[in-house]
């Protein structure tokens, strides 16, 4: 068989393994906090204002807009990951139904994904961080507060620091981190109900008009400013959905933990559907109260853009307190992806993509060496980057991903129709379609510097997967029988 349609076997896939394995402790409420604390933080904390000052008003269509692809997504993910339930997420469905060549481009571009979102969402906990720090008259270095884009900027250090305390807490094992994640969580939802309750009394309709004051936008096709002299448009609706899908995503990082789920077959299918059904009504009526409570460009600019409403409410103690909430429940998001990305470099190197060295799990069954190893890339992104650069970045990963989650649950249904599915995604035509058209609409509404990043990323990868990985995974050795 040809080493691009080599494909891994489901029941091999989900066999029991020889030696040191991750460990069961995980239920649905943990699955469930997994997924909302991945999904609430920084896109509805930070990234609202980014938002705002794309679309006005209109942000509230590209809320619903990247609700809907990711509603879609989150059926196909629950259905896919109830069928193959180990470590991996996209890439491991990828290379049971699509082939080894597209399951490696999708494991790359999830590398990507989950590294640029721990390093933006480490960013946008600094913005709060620094906020919260100054309310109480403690004001860091210049230097030591944002990296080299900002004037005076040398390196994030409270981006750094927090990154190397969640990786802490996750070494320590999996359910210990996963109980002080749900903890966590409530503290957050518990915020953000108090925003929207101090908010809405300012409720003012007059903010929403003109509702869509930069249009729809249109897709940035790459180079056609180069090629057909079309300049790009990347304002309005649809660059705001764009963006704002980051807020979104997060429930993927729930199937990364499929091998350490009690009873998989049940438990993924209610976190995933289930944190991105909280997670949808309560950004949507976030978002109404924040544009009700003040015009959009008054806070597109703010890093921290919930408190700043507040403050210019008058609500400064309330304010302090949504900020001091969003220091101590953000790293619910890094936990979540810090989580999910080890647990994808564990399924590569295992199937010999990978160095194999990277799949070694201690005593405690957590993946110490690639966790380890995933804290310090993302750290030193995370010192040196801006917000909108690496959340825009980490969404063009994740919308390959989808594509591939959306298109795997076509293909397998037409394959095998038959195959036992513990969940099954309801009209399964319409929501692959509906994830897939999303995805490729988005990914053309990114910034043209993005899709080229992520065009050379992925052209090295394919490199680096032509020149060793092909070569090296357990499918080319003959230790597995392909599909």
């Amino acid at each position: 068989m040809a080493f691009w349609n080599r494909r891994r076997s489901i029941d091999l896939m989900t066999a029991p393994r020889e030696g040191p394995a991750l460990k069961k402790t995980l239920g649905w409420p943990h699955l469930l906090a997994l997924g909302v604390g991945a999904i609430v933080g920084t896109g509805i904390l930070t990234l609202i204002g980014v938002g705002a000052g794309l679309a006005g008003p209109g942000v509230m269509i590209s809320f619903g807009l990247a609700g809907l692809v990711c509603a879609c997504a989150a059926l196909a993910y629950a259905e896919l990951s109830t069928m193959m339930p180990a470590a991996g997420s996209a890439y491991t469905y990828s290379y049971a139904v699509l082939g080894e060549m597209l399951a490696w481009i999708v494991g790359w571009s999830l590398i990507l994904e989950y590294s640029l979102v721990v390093s933006a969402v480490a960013v946008g906990w600094a913005g709060y961080a620094v906020g919260f720090l100054e309310g109480l008259g403690v004001t860091l270095p210049a230097a030591l507060a944002a990296g080299p884009h900002v004037e005076g900027g040398l390196i994030n250090l409270p981006a750094v620091a927090i990154i190397a305390v969640v990786t802490g807490l996750l070494l320590l094992g999996t359910r210990e981190s996963a109980t002080l994640n749900a903890v966590l969580v409530v503290v957050k939802i518990v915020a953000l109900i108090v925003f929207v309750a101090i908010a809405l009394p300012a409720f003012d309709p007059a903010n929403f008009q003109p509702f869509l004051p930069n249009g729809w936008g249109a897709p940035t096709f790459p180079f056609q400013e180069t090629l057909f002299g079309i300049p790009p448009v990347q304002t309005g609706v649809m660059a705001a959905a764009a963006i704002i899908f980051f807020a979104f995503y997060g429930f993927d990082a729930i199937s990364t933990a499929a091998e350490e789920t009690k009873n998989p077959g049940r438990d993924l299918a209610i976190g995933i559907v289930g944190s991105m059904v909280v997670c949808t009504i309560l950004y949507m009526i976030v978002a109404a109260a924040a544009i009700g409570a003040r015009p959009p460009a008054a806070f597109a600019e703010s890093e921290e853009p919930l408190a700043f409403i507040l403050r210019e409410l008058g609500q400064g103690t309330a304010a302090q307190w949504i900020g001091a909430s969003a220091v101590i429940a953000l790293p619910t998001v890094l936990l979540a992806f810090l989580f999910g990305q080890s647990r994808i470099f564990l399924g590569m190197a295992r199937d010999g993509l990978l160095p194999r060295g990277l799949a070694k799990v201690s005593s405690r069954g957590v993946p110490a060496v690639v966790t380890i190893f995933t804290a310090v890339v993302v750290a030193a992104l995370a010192g040196v980057m801006r917000l909108d650069e690496l959340a825009s970045l980490a969404n063009a990963g994740t919308l390959a991903a989808f594509f591939a989650v959306g298109l795997s649950l076509i293909v397998l249904r037409l394959r095998e129709p038959n195959r036992p599915r513990v969940f099954r995604a309801p009209l399964f035509w319409l929501v692959g379609v509906i994830c897939m058209v999303g995805c490729v609409v988005f990914f053309f509404s990114l910034r043209t510097q993005t899709q080229l990043w992520f065009l050379i990323w992925n052209a090295v990868g394919l490199v680096i997967y032509l020149v060793w990985s092909a070569r090296n995974s357990r499918l080319a050795r003959g230790e597995e029988p392909a599909a």
